[in-house]
């Protein structure tokens, strides 16, 4: 780090468990934050201002004046405007030095699996189910550590998967495709705007953990936040060795 790196980060630095090793081990990561809205807001201006080296944010949707109760990368002037390249810009008054790359396209089949696997983590800030078991599945084949955050009403979940350690479940464990489970969306129910600030802080949080190999993670823990009581709880889950994505006799 030159001198005007250590002075910006010297917060960090003066940190114990992360000192000069882990803020160099941040700044030479590469994150890919798939959904620019509620939860990757602040996920992304978090890690852009830590240092992260390279950003990859990744969202197909544009600006709408209804994101904007929540989702702060955004402002009114650019309403229309692609958010992969709003959050670009936004990040870029955070810290120029983080080479940020939008990406204006919902990641899916090949380019998924390949932005996936450039990643040192990526961090699944989506809204459904079938992008989440799609993100999951190719951090699976890539080995590819996950941060999974949601947030609908006045309730939010954070986990972590990963898979550098051989008994670490997955997404599918935690929730299994083809079971039935209600899928609510901020758009239909509605979002307390200072839960995604939550969740998507921690998820930045448990990110930089992991990139400067620090603290315990979230692995194989669902944090279970509910802001309307504001309280915060913790269940455990394991690995199901029956999982057709990271199972035994994985299908996938």
């Amino acid at each position: 780090m030159d001198d005007s790196q250590l002075r910006r980060y010297s917060r960090h630095i003066l940190l114990d468990e992360l000192g000069i090793a882990g803020q160099e081990r941040i700044l030479q990561s590469h994150a890919l934050v798939i959904g620019a809205g509620g939860l990757g807001s602040p996920a992304a201006l978090y890690l852009a201002s830590a240092g992260v080296g390279t950003l990859t944010l990744a969202d197909g949707d544009t600006v709408d004046a209804t994101n904007l109760q929540r989702q702060i990368l955004h402002t009114e002037a650019r309403i229309g405007q692609a958010k992969a390249s709003s959050g670009a810009q936004s990040l870029a008054q955070i810290n120029a030095a983080v080479r940020v790359v939008p990406l204006h396209e919902r990641l899916e089949g090949e380019a998924l699996e390949a932005h996936v696997a450039a990643a040192d983590v990526v961090l699944d800030c989506s809204d459904n189910f079938t992008t989440r078991y799609a993100i999951n599945r190719a951090c699976v084949r890539s080995q590819t550590p996950l941060v999974s955050g949601a947030a609908v009403r006045f309730g939010g979940q954070v986990s972590v998967f990963d898979f550098s350690r051989p008994n670490s479940p997955c997404y599918h464990c935690l929730f299994p495709d083809g079971q039935p489970v209600a899928e609510e969306r901020c758009a239909v129910t509605g979002v307390f705007a200072p839960l995604t600030g939550v969740v998507g802080s921690l998820q930045a949080a448990e990110a930089l953990k992991l990139l400067a190999n620090i603290g315990t993670l979230l692995t194989g823990r669902l944090l279970l936040i509910d802001t309307l009581s504001q309280t915060f709880r913790t269940v455990t889950f394991g690995k199901d060795p029956a999982c057709p994505v990271c199972g035994d006799k994985a299908t996938y």
